[in-house]
């Protein structure tokens, strides 16, 4: 199946999203903080980025910034938010630095297979 990177500095939520990702098939890389999810997503493709919103050194929002000024005019790489915090300003705040979808921990297996089908082809 598909590629994806985990950008998450939470290692027990890092071990959760590798264990629903790899039964579902997917094959995952995991970044500690946005600026080594920048540096990975710069060397490898993937089909989708999980980004956390809080994290140490450089934060998601900041992270998808870099990304998204960084692709070219025919690229476009699926974003999506990962947070503990559910507010609609969050959801907001995601939507307008470039996100494509919201999530909200802790994942719940059904939506994470519904949102992956929408997303990995």
């Amino acid at each position: 199946m598909g590629k994806i990177l985990l950008v998450e500095d939470n290692e027990v939520n890092q071990i959760v999203f590798e264990g629903m990702l790899t039964q579902l098939g997917y094959q995952l890389d995991i970044a500690a903080n946005g600026e080594q999810g920048v540096e990975m997503w710069k060397q490898e493709d993937y089909d989708i980025i999980f980004m956390d919103l809080q994290m140490p050194i450089m934060n998601g929002i900041e992270a998808t910034k870099i990304i998204r000024s960084l692709e070219k005019p025919d690229m476009h790489q699926p974003i999506i938010a990962l947070t503990a915090n559910a507010l609609d300003e969050d959801e907001n705040t995601c939507l307008e630095a470039g996100m494509d979808a919201f999530m909200t921990k802790p994942l719940d297996m059904k939506l994470l297979k519904e949102t992956l089908s929408l997303l990995v082809v």
